[in-house]
């Protein structure tokens, strides 16, 4: 592993069965800072899995998770997690809580002031393109793209290095998602985070990362940048995968040719 690298996933397996199947199989992957990685892959290839392991949602059966070089093992797992932003699948926004007080929850854990907290909270706020306003409003008062900014405010709120996202604009619509992985792309590079994204679209990897990370079976098939892994044909599977995007954008092209002949 690269002496580099902040975070170090090394040879790390993950069964929920006893040991009769993993859903993580000797995976490594290193990252380095300021890095934004996207992990793609079919359902069930261990993504997601792997990624918990990071904050140890997930604690794996063999291997090892370092942060900076210490095992993420020697950390409390609540403590870690207070270290790291995590963006869920499906938002996960407390319901009863005003949008002021989910964004302020990891502060308060870690026991900052109130007066910090407050500061703290209007300021990511305006970091994700909402206004004061929202911040004594409801989850279910918001839209489901002014919900995921809200989330994304969560998760940088204690000033993270690191920020975990787990399928984030999954539930989105088109233009919204196109939107809001543009917004945080660009949030990701103003504040020098390092993210890790789990997402199904190969497209919105293609587009938001510097890395991609192939799994298939439980194991990293492919690690690499979206040019080199589009650009490859070492895997044939990995291949296919990669070539999604610019199937779709022959496809578009396509389409664009034919309306364009029809005008004429």
């Amino acid at each position: 592993m690269s002496a580099a690298a902040l975070i170090e996933i090394d040879n790390v397996s993950k069964s929920f069965d006893g040991g009769r199947s993993f859903a993580v199989r000797e995976a490594s992957v290193a990252v380095r800072a300021g890095a934004f990685v996207a992990m793609v892959g079919a359902s069930g290839s261990g993504k997601t899995t792997t990624l918990k392991t990071i904050n140890r949602l997930i604690e794996p059966d063999r291997g090892e998770v370092r942060i900076e070089g210490m095992s993420v093992a020697e950390i409390a797992g609540p403590m870690l997690r207070r270290r790291i932003g995590y963006v869920f699948q499906g938002i996960g926004l407390f319901p009863h809580l005003r949008i002021s007080e989910n964004i302020g929850i990891t502060p308060q854990l870690l026991g900052w002031p109130p007066a910090a907290i407050a500061e703290r909270t209007r300021e990511v706020l305006a970091l994700v393109g909402l206004s004061a306003a929202y911040l004594a409003r409801f989850p279910d008062a918001l839209s489901g793209g002014e919900r995921q900014r809200v989330a994304v405010a969560r998760a940088i709120a204690a000033r993270p290095r690191i920020v975990l996202m787990d399928e984030p604009f999954g539930q989105l619509d088109p233009v919204t998602r196109d939107a809001i992985g543009s917004a945080y792309r660009a949030l990701h590079d103003q504040l020098g985070l390092t993210t890790i994204m789990v997402t199904h679209d190969v497209q919105e990897a293609v587009l938001l990362a510097d890395q991609i990370v192939v799994m298939a079976a439980g194991r990293v098939a492919a690690h690499d940048t979206p040019r080199a892994l589009m650009a490859s044909r070492a895997d044939p599977d990995v291949s296919a995968l990669m070539a999604m995007p610019r199937r779709q954008a022959e496809r578009v092209r396509a389409v664009l040719s034919d309306a364009g002949n029809s005008d004429g």
